[in-house]
């Protein structure tokens, strides 16, 4: 009886505990799904309503997304007592935004060309213009446009002149232009640089032929026209002024903080800044923002507490925000109104619009608020790497006031904690604890889209930015207030030398060991995971926030064990790298397309340069084509001349060729074809056939990438042809060659 009450004993003590575990998780769901919980997540779903849209193969239909998102919305309305509210209302901010990135879509629908113009005459207005290290470009808006094989029409095309030839922004100019489409993903995965051309209104990019004539408008210009000439005048006045105190690099980044000008800066220095975790003081965003609506607040309030009797019968705090709004908002037209601009002032207003209505301003509400009108202004941003970075450094940083803080400095032993603040103790670890938590935050999305991590971040973060808030922002800030009086020039001094300190302390970490923190490229799965995890950390405060932890664990692990290509090809066939018995990429091109290899050396984790002589080790070339071998000893050909395919059929695996294919070819055959409807390709080695991963889906069509002629029609499969069938009407088997898309 003893053994049987024992066994019997034991079972209600195992179901206790864990009938105590579901109660305790219970509990903690409950207390998530609390009142006030659940609006950050909204911003969530709403996001994830986004991806979906840009994951889809071709363009939905933006009425159908429209009536069932209205639908859906309604219906959460309905069940708001009812305990289906919360999932309810988390659909339908999904479906909502999917129809409001469908419906952006649809409002900027402009042509986008398919296939390279030469020697086309356009006239138009200049409505932007970058300079750069080493060219100029400018962005035209099309008014008449002629070219010899093309009867296309685009709205706005980017184009490259020599350096000091750029027209004025608002002039009106007749010239000759090369234009190419837009430029496609470098390999599959990477990032897809036309559908940024196609949200910004951009159809074609190229560059000037010859004379560029400045001629009388037939037509105005528009008053948005208007305003883009006197804020670019205002930039260059600007620079102006800077270039009188300051030159070279220093006047570059001076002019890359005010105006939002920042393709002057050497390479040299702009890879040290990336390098050593710098880069983001680079790009205006939330940090700088802040800084100049700060900057504005603290001082405006300190002269208003000057006034006898206005700190004690004025709202001069609310009046300190206002102003500070007010400057925020000069400064985001200032420099230039992107993207990432706009999503870092709205940031901003939402804080201090809170601290005019007396609320919180610091808080997961503001946000939420905040990037659900980013998003709702700018679907676009979700897929950027400046939208992503950005507000996972944000959530990091809210996460760490509202709950790290609290927890970090609470002590029963006040005076002990009294002293630490007295000496600068609690300032000193805040900013240390900022530096870490945003540097990890953002490390997924700067190795998924840059391939590379700061190792030494925190230390940079923490030599240079105390020096750029205190000293390089706000002499800047001076400065463009002086300047209107002439006393600017002390002003330049002072934030040249704040940012000869940055750019010291970005060259001693950018040369220590091991600071180039390479990383290989990883699918959107794990960044996905990763981008949960962060989420689940950041916005959960019961012990279920942990979870994201082990969520972010596995998503690192699964980024670091992703299997790299063994073959790429280039979109246009004209290069090919290919991964051989030493584990590197070995490259055969017939081109110089230094920033197509530099994009796969990356990717690659490689750390050698475009103009590496090893990178040709192994390739033998002749005037008909050049051959490498694979890591197996199979070869891998490309093939210059048509004549030459019965010789590489006969010898390689795989042919690579920018020309017409043989129909009776035994290899694996990627040609011209091919290339035009799938994009740049990667193969991996599988067994004796490989799989495949291209660019562009099979049927995909998307205004950014529209599908050509015949592409919904185009056979997948790359296996060799077997000899009964090499017809031209044979059609390829599917062996060793499998499609994954």
């Amino acid at each position: 009886m003893g053994p049987a009450a024992s066994a019997g004993g034991l079972a209600p003590a195992g179901f206790g505990a864990w009938s105590s575990l579901a109660e305790t998780l219970r509990g903690w769901a409950k207390a998530e799904a609390g009142a006030g919980r659940l609006l950050p997540w909204v911003p969530v779903a709403f996001g994830t309503g986004i991806a979906l849209y840009f994951a889809a193969d071709h363009e939905p239909v933006l009425a159908v997304a429209a009536i069932t998102a209205l639908v859906l919305m309604a219906g959460s309305l309905l069940l708001r007592r009812s305990r289906l509210f919360a999932p309810a209302i988390m659909i339908a901010a999904v479906a909502a935004g999917f129809a409001t990135a469908t419906w952006k879509t649809a409002r900027i629908a402009h042509t986008v060309l398919a296939k390279p113009l030469y020697s086309v005459a356009l006239s138009g207005f200049v409505e932007t213009r970058d300079i750069r290290e080493r060219t100029d470009r400018f962005v035209l808006r099309v008014t008449a446009m002629e070219a010899p094989r093309g009867d296309v029409q685009l709205e706005r095309v980017r184009l490259s002149v020599r350096k000091g030839t750029a027209p004025e922004v608002g002039s009106f100019v007749q010239l000759k232009a090369r234009l190419m489409p837009p430029l496609a993903p470098l390999r599959p995965g990477s990032y897809d640089f036309s559908r940024d051309m196609f949200f910004q209104g951009i159809g074609a990019s190229g560059f000037a032929m010859g004379a560029i004539t400045v001629a009388a408008a037939p037509e105005a210009g528009g008053l948005r026209l208007r305003y883009a000439a006197i804020m670019q005048g205002l930039r260059d006045a600007i620079d102006t002024r800077i270039r009188a105190t300051l030159d070279g690099d220093n006047r570059a980044i001076a002019t890359a903080l005010l105006t939002g000008r920042r393709d002057a800066i050497t390479e040299p220095v702009n890879d040290a800044m990336f390098i050593s975790g710098l880069g983001h003081v680079l790009s205006i965003s939330g940090y700088h923002m802040a800084v100049v609506a700060g900057v504005v607040f603290f001082a405006v309030r300190a002269l208003l507490a000057l006034i006898p009797g206005f700190a004690v019968g004025y709202p001069i705090k609310k009046w300190s925000a206002a102003a500070a709004l007010v400057a925020a908002a000069f400064y985001l037209l200032l420099s230039g109104a992107e993207v990432a601009t706009q999503r870092s002032f709205f940031m901003t207003a939402v804080v201090l619009i809170a601290v005019m209505v007396d609320r919180r301003a610091i808080t997961f509400r503001t946000l939420a608020v905040a990037a659900l009108i980013v998003l709702a202004v700018a679907p676009e941003a979700l897929v950027h790497p400046s939208f992503q970075m950005s507000f996972a450094a944000t959530l990091g940083l809210v996460a760490l006031v509202q709950i790290g803080m609290p927890n970090l400095f609470a002590s029963p032993d006040h005076s002990t904690t009294a002293r630490i603040a007295l000496w600068g103790g609690r300032e000193l670890v805040m900013l240390l604890m900022a530096s870490l938590i945003a540097g990890l935050a953002t490390t997924p999305y700067a190795a998924f889209h840059f391939h590379r991590v700061t190792p030494y971040g925190v230390l940079a973060n923490l030599a240079a930015m105390p020096v750029v808030s205190a000293l390089v922002m706000p002499a800047g800030i001076l400065g463009l207030i002086a300047a209107p009086f002439g006393l600017d020039g002390v002003f330049w001094w002072l934030m040249g030398i704040g940012i000869d300190w940055m750019v010291v302390v970005t060259r001693w970490v950018a040369a220590l060991p091991g600071a180039v923190g390479r990383i290989t490229a990883f699918g959107m799965g794990p960044l996905i995971a990763a981008s949960i995890g962060l989420v689940v950390l950041g916005l959960l405060r019961t012990p279920l926030r942990w979870t994201g932890a082990i969520v972010l664990a596995l998503a690192i692990g699964w980024a670091l064990h992703m299997r790299q290509p063994d073959i790429l090809i280039a979109g246009d066939g004209h290069s090919v790298a290919v991964r051989g018995r030493d584990g590197k990429l070995h490259l055969i091109r017939t081109g110089k397309d230094n920033f197509l290899l530099k994009e796969w050396l990356a990717a690659d984790g490689d750390p050698r340069g475009a103009t590496d002589t090893s990178l040709a080790d192994g390739v033998s070339c002749d005037e008909a084509g050049c051959a490498t071998p694979l890591a197996d000893g199979r070869l891998v050909a490309l093939s210059l001349r048509v004549d030459a395919l019965a010789d590489d059929c006969s010898r390689a695996a795989l042919v690579v060729t920018a020309k017409p294919s043989a129909p009776d070819c035994a290899a694996m055959v990627v040609d011209r074809e091919r290339l035009k409807t799938q994009g740049a390709l990667s193969l991996s080695r599988s067994g004796d056939g490989f799989t495949l991963q291209t660019v562009k889906a099979r049927g995909a069509n998307r205004p950014w990438s529209p599908a050509g002629a015949g592409d919904s029609d185009f056979e997948l499969s790359l296996a060799p042809r077997p000899a009964t069938l090499r017809s031209k009407d044979a059609t390829p088997s599917e062996a060793d060659l499998q499609a994954e898309d």
